[in-house]
């Protein structure tokens, strides 16, 4: 009786491990996953950067000139069983970086964290923001520009498509009439 009670104990078990569904993980069929049904609408701005693309990026140096073009790697996916997305870069100069990026359906906006290979820090940096109706991505952070004046550092994803998008790093004032661009970043999406 014993045996037959451990028996049916180990199915049951067994059957539950097995029946947690993780469907919309990365998988030979999706290799950068699925949105879950049951994620927030707004997951779906991302869907078009979902997948990799090689990119060219440009830092601005700091006389004001920039920088010579890099070759990076930008690769979107899906994560959480399809309920956030995660990218990375990947950059010739081995400075490589990611972001978690999570809806929230109270204050309807993205937040979006961010983590580099340069340091480790114990408190990722986050931008907060969403899709505009010309169908931009625009998030902020408040940062001081390096003479103390009030303002944020603006992120910007625009001229999505299938065939890739852009993307740019501003320093903007609290009333956005000044801008000043520090890295831009120009993406195509790599063929199948």
């Amino acid at each position: 009786m014993k045996r037959y009670f451990l028996c049916i104990l180990a199915i049951l078990i067994i059957g539950s491990i097995s029946a947690q569904n993780y469907s919309y993980e990365a998988s030979e069929a999706f290799p950068f996953g699925q949105k879950n049904p049951k994620a927030p609408e707004q997951l779906k701005d991302f869907a078009p950067l979902i997948g990799e693309c090689d990119c060219i990026s440009e830092t601005r140096k700091a006389d004001g000139n920039w920088n010579g073009p890099g070759k990076m790697t930008w690769r979107f996916k899906y994560i959480m069983n399809g309920m956030a997305v995660q990218d990375e870069t990947l950059k010739d100069d081995g400075r490589h970086s990611g972001s978690i990026r999570q809806f929230n359906t109270d204050s309807l906006k993205w937040y979006v964290h961010y983590y580099s290979s340069v340091s480790a820090v114990n408190n990722l940096p986050s931008w907060e923001g969403g899709k505009t109706d010309i169908g931009s991505i625009v998030l902020y952070r408040e940062q001081k520009a390096p003479n103390g004046m009030e303002g944020f550092y603006r992120l910007t994803f625009y001229d999505i498509s299938n065939k890739g998008y852009k993307w740019i790093g501003e320093w903007v004032s609290t009333d956005e009439t000044i801008v000043y661009p520090t890295w831009k970043i120009s993406c195509t999406r790599k063929e199948d």
